[in-house]
């Protein structure tokens, strides 16, 4: 899917119509600190307790993907939902 670097659409914090500049996010480090993550910790000492499958899972045939809008007159960015492409690419 191509999509514009620029192009004009509504801003919540100006509240009107403008230019917005089109970034893809990328994922952030994991702190290990989330409530999965210990209670994996916590429960996968010796074997498998029933709740985390040691089946290899595949990866899905398309990722999500999160755009950033980031308003050109007052700087603030918005997110949107995000949603499944197989290619993404931002054209100029």
């Amino acid at each position: 899917m191509k999509m514009p670097a620029k192009f004009t659409t509504y801003c919540p914090f100006c509240r009107n119509h403008q230019v917005h500049e089109v970034e893809k996010v990328k994922k952030g480090k994991t702190t290990g600190l989330h409530w999965i993550d210990r209670q994996k910790a916590r429960r996968g000492k010796v074997g498998n307790m029933g709740k985390f499958s040691k089946v290899p899972g595949g990866d899905k045939p398309t990722k999500k993907i999160n755009v950033r809008y980031r308003c050109v007159t007052c700087g603030k960015a918005h997110l949107r939902k995000g949603y499944r492409v197989a290619k993404f690419e931002l054209t100029e």
